[in-house]
């Protein structure tokens, strides 16, 4: 079977637009609910990151639960990894009510199993079928329960902070920390304060609406600029719902996931190993592809997605993958990706290296990645053309061995992306410039035809 509403990423949408109604998220709760339910869950946490939909929706999947038969523990704001990470010490399933790194008119729902790890497509897919069903409450009797946890934000920050050595320590360390005003905002500052460190929080003021808002992972700018007139050693900063990171270092030079993951693995080898290989993304750096290299260490690449990197990981028995995003997983800290976890993980390399972020990220040299978005008709294979193939073989000729070239069409908007890369930048983008223009024309000519 196709899935008709759950994604790479759970279910997400336009809020008030389906599937992101509250008719239909009371729908959700009471078919996940009975689908937990035949497996042995009698409880749900709900979670929810700060947007201000969260309210609707939190309320409605606790009503759908309940006519399920299955108990719900109310987390309130909470990131992601926190979810998951409270559903294995409580012995629960989760819902996370969020839209990550997206604007607050967005939102979603992703589940958690009991172990901490997203969904898998089978239990997706009952979810599904029973959605296809009239909604038929249990007995009275059988109705779940509602109650709250109020000490969830001290669990998790107790767990965060078991994931840095108890040996070393952050005194002395300046941090600025961007919250992106989303599920962070009460519980990174603490974290890294009560490591030692000094806090300067950002966004850390969330009202419903600023979510990501011109701030957090996907808007370094702020943090940039607050790095600097603090003096601070490095920045910090997460997505609305805590689950990706990026970094900033000293001078305000921005650290993206590939960067952060480079830094990981260094120090996972100087500690002694990483077991497996590193898994990036088609999307990653070549400079970190080499720069894993030169570790000692393999290097695999899987489909963009958080998702796809797990997959591998399990797949090839590796520990370390992640995103150019900041999306990264440590499994031999946590359960999946962990914007907190992450950034402690570069915090401990700098610790105990006593050597500065720049430094460490000077350890990859970034090739010039170049990417152009060409805008095609859904459903028109453009990219599989005897002519575009042709192109692209020509190109990776000219690059002969020393770059990569990718076509990749977008997996949420009608758009074909490009994306050369290589040592030279005039070269690259001279490249995936000439080779844009044939997708386009190419693509006028099959829309013609058609």
């Amino acid at each position: 079977m196709k899935k008709q509403y759950f994604g790479t990423d759970g279910i997400r949408g336009t809020v008030g637009e389906l599937p992101i109604t509250p008719d239909f998220m009371l729908k959700l709760g009471w078919a996940a609910g009975r689908v937990l339910a035949r497996s042995g869950q009698s409880s749900v946490l709900v979670g929810k990151d700060t947007r201000i939909s969260g309210y609707m929706l939190e309320s409605a999947l606790e009503s759908g639960f309940s006519a399920a038969g299955v108990d719900v523990k109310l987390l309130g704001p909470m990131p992601t990894p926190a979810i998951a990470y409270l559903t294995r010490t409580l012995r629960a399933a989760a819902g996370v009510i969020s839209a990550s790194h997206n604007p607050h008119e967005d939102n979603g729902i992703k589940f958690f199993s009991d172990d901490g790890e997203k969904l898998d497509d089978a239990t997706e897919l009952a979810i599904e079928a029973e959605l296809a069903q009239a909604l038929k409450p249990v007995r009275s009797a059988e109705l779940g329960k509602a109650s709250r946890i109020s000490d969830a934000p001290g669990r998790y920050i107790e767990f965060c902070k078991r994931a840095f050595p108890y040996e070393l320590s952050l005194r002395g360390v300046r941090l600025v920390v961007d919250c992106a005003n989303g599920a962070t905002y009460h519980v990174a500052p603490a974290v890294f304060h009560e490591l030692g460190a000094e806090v300067v929080t950002l966004a850390d003021e969330p009202d419903g609406l600023n979510i990501n808002a011109g701030c957090g992972s996907l808007h370094p700018e702020r943090l940039q600029a607050a790095v600097r007139e603090h003096q601070a050693d490095a920045g910090i900063a997460f997505d609305g719902d805590g689950d990706r990171v990026i970094m900033v270092d000293h001078r305000g030079e921005v650290i993206d996931g590939d960067g952060l993951l480079y830094i990981i693995a260094r120090q996972r080898v100087a500690n002694g190993g990483l077991a497996g290989p590193v898994v990036g993304t088609v999307m990653s750096n070549l400079g970190l592809e080499q720069g894993i290299d030169r570790l000692g260490l393999a290097f695999l690449r899987a489909k963009v997605g958080d998702r796809y990197v797990m997959e591998a990981l399990r797949r090839e028995g590796g520990v370390l993958g992640g995103e150019s995003s900041g999306h990264l997983i440590c499994l031999d800290r946590t359960t999946t990706g962990d914007g907190i976890v992450s950034a402690l993980q570069v915090l401990e390399a700098m610790a105990a290296q006593q050597r500065s972020l720049a430094d460490l990220a000077d350890g990859m040299e970034r090739l010039p990645q170049v990417m152009v978005n060409v805008p095609i008709t859904r459903g028109v294979p453009v990219h599989d053309h005897q002519q575009v193939s042709e192109a692209v073989a020509a190109t990776e000729a000219q690059l002969a061995g020393r770059g990569r070239v990718l076509l990749r069409p977008s997996g949420t908007e009608p758009v074909l992306r490009v994306m050369v890369e290589g040592p030279d930048e005039a070269e690259v983008t001279q490249a995936a410039n000439a080779l844009a223009d044939v997708v386009r024309d190419v693509h006028a000519s099959m829309n013609t035809a058609r």
